[in-house]
């Protein structure tokens, strides 16, 4: 069993939240539900943090919906999505997926000229 995880509150309560992050229109969702630990989920989690631009593109995406290319089946399903690239991510904990999350989005938003 993974140790306890003091954030994971924090991480449950941003289920189901879209928030407007810009005046232009860029936006984040949350999803994000406890499931039962599997070798695809050993932290129990299924999750789905993304950034879109104001189109409905996604931009910014981190979850644990399928498997990634190139990673071992049953060592997890965690991964990333920047644009178009897909790499793997290693979850240690709902705090650090957080701030992995939005630095990945202020790292895009800043790329695009919208923040400085």
């Amino acid at each position: 069993m993974p140790p306890c995880d003091s954030s994971l509150d924090a991480l449950l309560d941003l289920h189901g939240q879209i928030l407007v992050i810009d005046d232009a229109g860029y936006w984040v969702k949350v999803v994000v539900h406890q499931v039962p630990e599997s070798a695809e989920k050993p932290h129990g989690l299924d999750y789905s943090l993304t950034m879109h631009a104001p189109d409905g593109d996604r931009l910014v995406g981190f979850d644990n919906a399928h498997p990634v290319a190139g990673r071992a089946r049953g060592t997890g399903q965690d991964h990333r999505h920047r644009m178009r690239t897909v790499t793997p991510y290693q979850y240690t904990n709902a705090s650090a997926l957080l701030a992995a999350f939005w630095t990945e989005v202020e790292s895009v938003l800043r790329a695009k000229g919208v923040w400085t």
